[in-house]
């Protein structure tokens, strides 16, 4: 029996998907004139900072979008204001260096109202090691290390809603629960898709407490749980469905096709660099942080609406 024809999709917003590409080049629209630059007094000792965290998130967006040296960075910045017809003083490389350590990245998403599908998965960002020529040439360096990106994605908007970063040696699953807490408790959750790497009584317990609906296929060599902890159900029901219809079949009736989304988002993610520059963690997580916040704004301006073609 042959294998079914492979369905080939249309864009039906070519027009404004066009319109959004293409004001996706301009560089004013990472400025606002309304921004609030300058620090506000924090109620603590010692001086009040100089620049708001807005005017710092601002630097590094255009030095993670450019792939620049903070010092360069500092100049293009100083130019788009110029440009823009702002008097604004652009900091130094050190202070945005200073701050950016504790600097409390916004990453704007719009939430949703008919429940998000949200689509989990992870990433490596390498932070230290030789080029991939070199690996291939002379073969892996033990020095090489990795920062490992746990992402959360809305299937409908494909913006980022949650985001952790860990070293290489911390699993998916336990990151789960802290991608959740990262949606607001006043927004209801309808789904969560992920890999087999979730299939744990941590995740499982994690998204019944939200009360949305599992979407992770179950381990080869699963076996029911028969503790009655929140999720076990769900996930039992999980089991029964893959072995009675076939893990082919469940795949398609439950959507879990679409995680392929975040894997999407994951190649955009790395497109931004594939290294990160800082190099302590409190920088690495910020510069990561300032790079979904750069997606999501991408995102915003336009995404293609497509449709399968009978």
């Amino acid at each position: 029996m042959s294998a079914p024809a492979k369905l080939k999709y249309r864009t039906t917003n070519w027009k404004a998907y066009n319109a959004a590409l293409k004001t996706s080049g301009s560089l004013l629209i990472w400025l606002d004139k309304d921004m609030c630059w300058h620090g506000n007094a924090s109620g603590k000792r010692g001086r009040s900072p100089k620049y708001s965290e807005a005017a710092i998130q601002f630097c590094l967006t255009i030095k993670g979008l450019f792939n620049l040296a903070l010092r360069q960075a500092m100049g293009m910045a100083q130019s788009l204001l110029k440009l823009a017809g702002l008097d604004w003083e652009v900091p130094d490389f050190s202070t945005v260096s200073r701050r950016q350590k504790h600097l409390a990245v916004t990453i704007e998403a719009r939430p949703t109202t008919t429940g998000l599908h949200l689509l989990v998965d992870s990433t490596g960002i390498k932070m230290l090691g030789e080029g991939e020529w070199k690996t291939k040439k002379h073969g892996a360096d033990y020095r090489r290390q990795w920062r490992k990106v746990h992402l959360g994605i809305d299937a409908s908007t494909l913006e980022i809603r949650a985001i952790e970063v860990t070293d290489n040696a911390t699993g998916d699953a336990p990151m789960l629960p802290c991608l959740l807490n990262q949606i607001a408790q006043d927004e209801s959750i309808a789904s969560v898709s992920g890999d087999g790497a979730y299939d744990t009584k941590l995740c499982h317990e994690a998204i019944a407490r939200r009360g949305a609906e599992a979407i992770i296929p179950t381990r080869k060599n699963a076996k029911p749980w028969k503790d009655r902890r929140p999720g076990a159900e769900a996930r039992n029901f999980i089991l029964a469905a893959t072995r009675r219809l076939g893990r082919k079949i469940w795949k398609k009736w439950t959507g879990y096709h679409r995680r392929s989304l975040v894997e999407t988002k994951m190649r955009c993610f790395k497109l931004l660099g594939e290294r990160v520059m800082a190099r302590d963690f409190d920088r690495q997580v910020a510069e990561l942080q300032v790079r979904a916040a750069i997606l999501n704004r991408f995102t915003r301006l336009g995404t293609p609406t497509t449709v399968a073609i009978p």
